[in-house]
């Protein structure tokens, strides 16, 4: 099953980005308008995640990202897949956050 795929750059305005990462690479950078829903536990927050229009869908890299969306599209959400992930947001220069003082950054 092929999954529909966009570059960082190319997210509408206003989408709704679920980042699936883990805590501590979430806490490390994050884009700043993303929700954070970590895959291992993805089953656990659908109530969280909007029901209707796309959900773009991150990770570090695109694997994650890429499974989860996959999951998302079988289970009646509309997600599309970010390729190349946080390190392609990063590489394109998008906004990125931290906690605390930290300087946002991929882990």
């Amino acid at each position: 099953m092929s999954i529909e795929s966009v570059q960082p750059r190319d997210i509408p305005e206003g989408a709704h980005l679920i980042d699936v990462r883990e805590q501590n690479e979430w806490d490390a950078g994050h884009a700043p308008t993303a929700q954070h829903v970590p895959a291992s536990s993805i089953v656990e927050h659908l109530g969280e995640l909007p029901e209707e229009g796309d959900l773009y869908i991150v990770c570090r890299s695109g694997g994650r990202s890429a499974q989860a969306t996959m999951w998302l599209n079988q289970n009646g959400y509309d997600a599309i897949n970010v390729a190349g992930g946080m390190d392609e947001w990063f590489e394109q220069g998008l906004p990125m956050v931290a906690d605390g003082d930290q300087e946002p950054r991929v882990l």
